[in-house]
């Protein structure tokens, strides 16, 4: 597949989440899935971490002012046309990305509510996800959880596949627009996710699972390439297909390879994709 752009200008997408120091989650995986599908990446970096394939180590959080000013800095110079939301740590961070939202008028926003690494750790304090709810679900196009997070945000157990369009329906409850629902922590050969969006029916993407301890990053990947083909010009649900598909390509690519001791990356350059871009006139 092959992307043109118009008006002399890439398709701009912006990470707003945390580095994770092992190269496989966190916006290092979205830089590397943003160039993969052919767009222009930047960040505004939330929280550093001390992260490798087998867990987290340490988090440093970004002071709120100082990520207020990289938003800044990206939006009033370069301009965005899709962003992806992922780990924030603090509720003042929270806060700074609302406003950016609405100061900025930011349309296409996707929010992947990070909460807990694939290794188990607890990436968010408490006191924040409350406010990520408030101050986020309503202003953003897509909220993105797993199991994990849907069960932390809804403050029950999902175990089961028939829980999933439920969960889905109540979390649009909370305010959410639309939500993709990942079932893929549940077990069997079969993965599910849910997609509900305000007012229609939900669409169900099912397929085989992918043999591979190598999934290190998948959720941070599948939200980044959500807003790639978003800022691509595709519609909610094909973006959501397409990005599906871009995710089990770079698993399976992924699966043969030994990367660190623990939970290795997916093979995001699998394939990358050229742009073309017109030049202005």
């Amino acid at each position: 597949m092959q992307h043109t752009t118009f008006n002399g200008q890439y398709a701009r997408v912006l990470s707003i989440a945390g580095s994770d120091s092992g190269g496989g989650a966190g916006i290092q995986a979205d830089l590397k899935t943003f160039s993969a599908l052919g767009c222009y990446g930047m960040t505004a970096i939330t929280a550093l971490t001390a992260q490798n394939t087998v867990g987290v180590q340490a988090i440093h959080g970004v002071p709120a002012a100082f990520l207020k000013t990289q938003l800044q800095s990206v939006l009033d110079d370069i301009g965005v046309n899709a962003v992806k939301i992922g780990m924030l740590h603090s509720p003042e961070v929270v806060e700074v990305v609302a406003w950016a939202i609405d100061h900025y008028g930011l349309k296409q926003v996707v929010l992947d509510p990070v909460m807990v690494a694939t290794s188990g750790d607890r990436l968010i304090a408490q006191e924040t996800v409350a406010v990520l709810v408030s101050e986020l679900f309503t202003r953003v196009q897509l909220v993105t959880p797993n199991l994990d997070e849907a069960g932390l945000l809804l403050q029950k157990n999902l175990s089961k596949v028939d829980e999933l369009q439920n969960a889905a329906l109540a979390l649009l409850n909370m305010g959410a627009k639309a939500v993709l629902l990942k079932g893929g922590h549940l077990p069997g050969d079969m993965l599910s996710d849910v997609l509900q969006v305000q007012g229609r029916d939900a669409v169900v993407f099912e397929a085989a699972r992918i043999p591979s301890r190598n999934v290190h990053g998948t959720g941070c990947s599948l939200s980044s390439a959500i807003a790639a083909y978003l800022a691509l010009g595709l519609g909610l649900e094909q973006a959501v297909k397409q990005a599906r598909e871009f995710i089990r390509h770079a698993i399976a690519q992924g699966a043969a390879i030994k990367t660190g001791e623990g939970h290795g990356p997916l093979n995001h350059g699998f394939a990358p994709q050229v742009t073309h871009v017109k030049p202005l006139p």
